[in-house]
């Protein structure tokens, strides 16, 4: 006799600590995603979530215990650097599914995922983009914090500009913050008075770009709106496939009784799965060329197809 097979489930409540807060890039694309695949209905599930506000520390591992103690959500997403919170009370509450992400955070294994986003192949885009339009061969880059997954992206936007434009020079600065306007404008304003005439902009301030009348990228969501006459486009992170993957280990959990099994290694999705992207040029789109425009679909399909390899580089970027 088989033994038989606990009941399939029918919805999904999800609780998700958020560390900066909806309105930012890193948060706001999660919350996009899990609307999207809300709407695709994954094993007919309903899916419902409350997130917080940005909590860190004690404050986040005080929010999470609440949740589990709640016994209303099968899934914890701490959408940051928690393994530390996690750590511990995952063996208390071996029902759920917890989740952390990014850098920083130490692979549990068991009921604990370690989701990962790279987006340092649509940075790759980027890149090449700006080293066919650059007039002064200096491309800046104003970044958050030089950690691993925020490096990869700057190192590799340079790459692809440098695919195109071998004399590219690059301008690199932190605001070592994950949100410090002020710090961002000053360093960007910097870069712009040493010859850069494109800025990638991980600390979303584009001002500086609006005054000295040129081109800018934004990170992580599509920054157009921010900055209409100067943002050409921006490097895109999708969670899709990364919900969609910690949905099905819970599904299979729930349902067949598999054995939770979280990742201890880096798990990431990239541009061929779906899990990065490039943004539209919007009401840009007359001031690219049609030669670059089309130089950059090629590198799109290409890093999609598997015929280009984005160089995975997280040593510290600097300026030369």
């Amino acid at each position: 006799m088989q033994p038989a097979l606990a009941e399939a489930p029918d919805d999904l409540n999800i609780a998700v600590i958020l560390s900066a807060g909806i309105e930012s890039g890193w948060d706001g694309t999660l919350i996009d995603s899990l609307e999207r695949v809300k709407n695709e209905k994954p094993h007919g599930l309903d899916i419902s979530w409350t997130y917080t506000d940005p909590l860190w520390g004690d404050d986040a591992g005080d929010a999470m215990r609440l949740f589990a103690d709640s016994g209303e959500y099968d899934i914890i997403w701490a959408h940051s650097t928690y393994s530390d919170q996690v750590k511990k009370m995952k063996d208390e509450y071996p029902g759920i599914l917890f989740v952390v992400v990014g850098s920083g955070n130490e692979g549990l294994g068991g009921n604990q995922y370690w989701v990962y986003k790279r987006v340092h192949e649509a940075g790759y885009v980027l890149g090449v983009m700006a080293g066919k339009l650059t007039k002064s061969n200096t491309l800046g880059v104003v970044g958050t914090f030089p950690a691993d997954d925020v490096n990869d992206e700057i190192n590799a936007f340079f790459a692809g500009a440098r695919s195109v434009n071998p004399d590219i020079k690059q301008k690199v600065a932190f605001i070592e913050s994950w949100y410090d306007p002020g710090k961002a404008s000053e360093m960007t304003s910097a870069q712009i008075s040493t010859g850069a005439d494109i800025i990638f902009s991980l600390a979303g301030n584009f001002k500086p770009c609006e005054e000295a009348g040129i081109f800018c990228f934004g990170n992580f969501s599509d920054n157009h709106s921010y900055s209409p006459s100067t943002v050409v486009s921006s490097a895109l992170a999708v969670w899709d496939p990364d919900v969609k993957w910690i949905v099905d280990e819970w599904w299979d959990h729930k349902a067949n009784g598999t054995p939770y099994g979280g990742n201890t290694d880096i798990v990431w999705h990239g541009m061929a799965d779906g899990g990065s992207n490039i943004a539209p040029y919007h009401a840009l789109a007359d001031a690219v060329p049609a030669e670059v425009k089309a130089e950059v679909e090629n590198t799109v399909a290409g890093i999609k197809s598997g015929a280009l390899q984005v160089p995975l580089d997280t040593s510290a970027p600097a300026s030369n």
